[in-house]
């Protein structure tokens, strides 16, 4: 009934429309790259999708409909995309709630169960039944089971010439009281978020299973393949994956870890298509991207590139090399620091590309002058009113 291909070497997912790729222009004639790279910008929320957000996919070659995505009547594609641990993207991948996500989003688990005489992170790890699977106590994932429009509840009693904190406190009690009003089950949450900087908000009624174990980690010179120097590079030739199973209680709801909870059963599963990638296939980011600055100022962007990046850089830079000082002397040291020297390495690389992308393209040349530009269209607009 649904399909979609999961290459099983790389642990993806985020509704980010600029993920229609240019090759999916031969599914669609009629349009012109330009026209492609228009649909791009910005993030589709799932919920969102039917009307012209779906017209486009279809257009480009998409053989899933918005309700194959999102539906919260039926199965849909939503119920195999998990959050994992409050930070990464994951995918249910079976009718017994395994699950695949990142190398580096499981890598402190994998840590968590190392040590020197077995050393998971060095040689991986693989349960071969379910007695073996290693329990987390202090992870967890998080299922979206309905996301709801808010905008205009939240915004309910605001008036134009109200001042920003007068706004704002209006805001904050129009969402708690629409949090607590919110119809969900006994063991969900409700939770209201913003978007575009406030200018829209989205209920989210979620379900979050703390019992999750380890299944199995490739070693790390699979995992963490190229290692900083790679990260954040593409292509990138590196088996960035491990395994959980997410465990339930008899009822198949959330529960704390027990010897008694058996695996989740979840409402879909992605099935595993060894096909390949072929010219022209549409493709879908589907997941939790965190948070976008596609808006911000030309000043915002500088500021970015110019002051806090090089700040950032710099302190990490002196993080690293205390840490590695460290960890070469030994290998017990090794382990426990391993974790938190890849996630310090991990932003240290990515604000480095970020500058360094920043420059080459000329980023902030480009927002200056499309500011130039919005602002001369606004002022023509204003003259034509009065």
């Amino acid at each position: 009934m649904r399909y979609i291909k999961l290459y099983i070497l790389v642990a993806f997912l985020a509704i980010s429309c600029k993920t229609i790729q240019e090759t999916s222009v031969a599914q669609a004639p009629e349009k012109t790259v330009q026209d492609v790279r228009e649909i791009q910008g910005g993030m589709w929320i799932p919920s969102l999708l039917e009307g012209m957000n779906e017209n486009e996919m279809l257009q480009l070659g998409s053989k899933m409909t918005a309700k194959d995505i999102y539906d919260v009547n039926n199965s849909s594609l939503k119920d195999a995309i998990v959050h994992f641990n409050g930070g990464c993207t994951s995918e249910i991948i079976s009718p017994n709630g395994l699950l695949l996500t990142n190398h580096h989003c499981g890598y402190g688990a994998i840590q968590s169960h190392s040590t020197v005489e077995n050393d998971y992170l060095k040689d991986g790890f693989w349960a071969m039944n379910y007695g073996q699977e290693l329990p987390n106590p202090s992870m967890n994932v998080t299922f979206i089971k309905r996301i709801d429009d808010v905008t205009s509840e939240v915004f309910k009693g605001i008036t134009a010439n109200m001042d920003e904190a007068s706004k704002l406190k209006i805001i904050n009690q129009n969402i708690e009281k629409i949090a607590k009003a919110a119809q969900k089950e006994d063991w969900q949450d409700a939770n209201i978020k913003s978007i575009y900087h406030g200018n829209q908000f989205l209920l989210f009624v979620t379900e979050t299973f703390n019992d999750l174990r380890l299944v199995g980690a490739p070693p790390s010179s699979i995992g963490k393949f190229g290692a900083d120097t790679d990260n954040w590079m593409w292509p990138r030739h590196t088996g960035d994956f491990s395994m959980f199973r997410i465990y339930a209680d008899a009822n198949n709801r959330p529960a704390k870890y027990s010897k008694d909870n058996v695996p989740y059963k979840p409402n879909h599963y992605l099935p595993i298509s060894l096909d390949g990638v072929q010219e022209g296939d549409f493709t879908l980011v589907f997941g939790f991207p965190g948070r976008t600055n596609e808006y911000l100022p030309a000043v915002g962007v500088d500021q970015i590139a110019n002051v806090l990046n090089p700040a950032r850089i710099e302190i990490r830079d002196n993080a690293l090399k205390i840490t590695d000082s460290f960890m070469r002397k030994n290998a017990d040291i090794k382990i426990k620091y391993a974790s938190k020297y890849a996630s310090t390495a991990n932003y240290w690389k990515k604000w480095i590309g970020e500058s360094q992308g920043i420059q080459k393209s000329k980023a902030i040349e480009k927002k200056r002058e499309l500011e130039k530009e919005f602002t001369k269209i606004v002022n023509e607009k204003d003259l034509v009113g009065l």
